[in-house]
């Protein structure tokens, strides 16, 4: 009976899905190792400046904008397909990793970090277009749960396994290494057991009149078809789209509120919090376990969450989100400004956090996926993936910008931004109204 009621809280899902997920987790232990670490080695010891460490990672963004259009088009290509986008986002992963790896310098750090953008930037369009190709709309939502599933448990896994092994070895470098050797072993995962899922239209399919209809052929014509007509007519299609353009402006905001969690909240903590007997915020340890109370709570309830919003509408699902994002802030502005207890504000805050992005996660590339026709799901996805790239501009110049603000104007930040809320939850129920129509 138990293990019954242990089973039926997995999904059924087509094998291809969970090799994903597998290898999914597996390349995420190789970028836990470096994600958290590669800003301490080559700051600490190769002994570049903070900034050009920082200006160094922060090119990664930039390569990873162009890697998402790409991804977005060549995936949606008869000639190029989603696997070849996968495979070769791999080898550039890959390939960058061990340029880290043997990075002295400014330049070669720079270089290193540009190729894996530009890697990471291909993977996700095409990856998440395999899994609406591999699921229906029934199971789609459980599937994009639990693919993001397997990234978060590798990055804790890797997290934690990195600084095992620094402690032991001191060998940074070697981290890269086995980064490196990830995304090798992923990219031999997809060529043995990642078939082909792109299906070009035999005849176009049925449109919605606001949406003009891709005018995709049989498969000998197109591949004689130029690429770069291909890639103006799908942008071009995706971009007329009226329910997609409401949908990238309350995404954009979605996504500066998980940018402020993951930048300007630690800040907050450890500058603006009173804890008591300190002139100071949360300490660096103390930060470090709200953090990690926080990445295993997204890990925890996932699934259960994702099982619980698949009776509501995807635009619903997202209001529900919405409004646990404005607990959330509010209650990191009553940790900022209380006396009493504040670490067990900050917990409830980060709390209620992880429950909020857990239900943003998939329902907001399903949704995605619900809006694209099925020849355009990479552009479409390219584009939900682009306005990460967008709210990660925002979020931490905004949050260091309030920061800088003396009391109580930074401590406003979280007012603002849970007032916020009210604007995208008045987006999304006009959204709501859109999707019915489109279906």
């Amino acid at each position: 009976m138990l293990k019954q009621k242990l089973f039926s809280w997995i999904p059924q899902l087509k094998r291809q899905v969970w090799i994903l997920v597998a290898g999914r987790l597996l390349s995420g232990i190789g970028t836990g190792f470096t994600l958290f670490y590669a800003p301490i080695f080559f700051a600490d010891r190769v002994g570049l400046t903070k900034t050009a460490v920082g200006i160094a990672l922060g090119s990664a963004s930039v390569s990873g904008i162009f890697g998402r259009i790409f991804s977005g088009s060549w995936a949606d290509s008869p000639a190029w397909g989603r696997r070849r986008t996968l495979l070769l986002s791999c080898l550039i992963c890959a390939g960058a990793s061990f340029v880290l790896a043997s990075a002295n310098n400014f330049p070669i750090l720079v270089v290193g970090n540009l190729l894996l953008g530009f890697g990471v930037g291909l993977y996700w369009p095409a990856t998440e277009a395999i899994i609406a190709d591999l699921t229906t709309a029934e199971n789609r939502h459980e599937a994009y749960a639990i693919t993001r599933l397997g990234d978060s448990l590798g990055l804790q896994f890797g997290v934690v396994f990195g600084g095992a092994l620094i402690a032991l070895t001191g060998a940074y470098r070697l981290l890269f290494v086995i980064d490196g050797i990830s995304f090798l072993v992923f990219f031999g995962v997809i060529w043995v057991a990642i078939s082909e899922t792109y299906q070009p239209a035999a005849k176009p399919a049925t449109q919605t009149p606001n949406i003009p209809t891709p005018q995709l052929k049989s498969t000998n014509t197109d591949k004689k078809t130029k690429f770069s007509d291909f890639l103006n007519n799908g942008w071009k299609i995706a971009l007329q789209d009226r329910a997609l353009l409401v949908y990238v402006l309350v995404n954009i905001l979605f996504t500066t509120y998980i940018a402020q969690i993951q930048s300007t909240a630690p800040l907050y903590f450890s500058n603006f919090v009173s804890v008591k007997d300190s002139n100071q915020g949360f300490s660096t340890a103390t930060i470090s376990a709200l953090f990690t109370w926080h990445i295993a709570l997204l890990i925890v309830c996932q699934m259960p969450v994702a099982r619980f919003l698949r009776r509501f509408s995807h635009p619903q699902s997202l209001i529900y989100s919405a409004l646990l994002w404005a607990i959330g802030f509010t209650l990191i502005g009553i940790t900022g400004i209380t006396t009493t207890y504040p670490i067990a504000w900050a917990m409830l805050a980060l709390a209620v956090l992880a429950i909020a992005t857990v239900a943003y996660t998939p329902a907001a590339s399903s949704l995605v996926v619900d809006l694209a026709p099925k020849t355009l799901r990479g552009v479409y996805l390219s584009i939900n993936s682009l306005c990460w790239a967008v709210g990660y501009m925002i979020g931490p110049p905004l949050g260091g910008w309030a920061l800088d603000l003396p009391r109580p104007f930074a401590d406003s930040l979280w007012v603002a931004l849970a007032l916020s809320v009210g604007l995208t939850i008045f987006i999304l129920q006009y959204l709501d109204r859109l999707v019915p129509q489109r279906n």
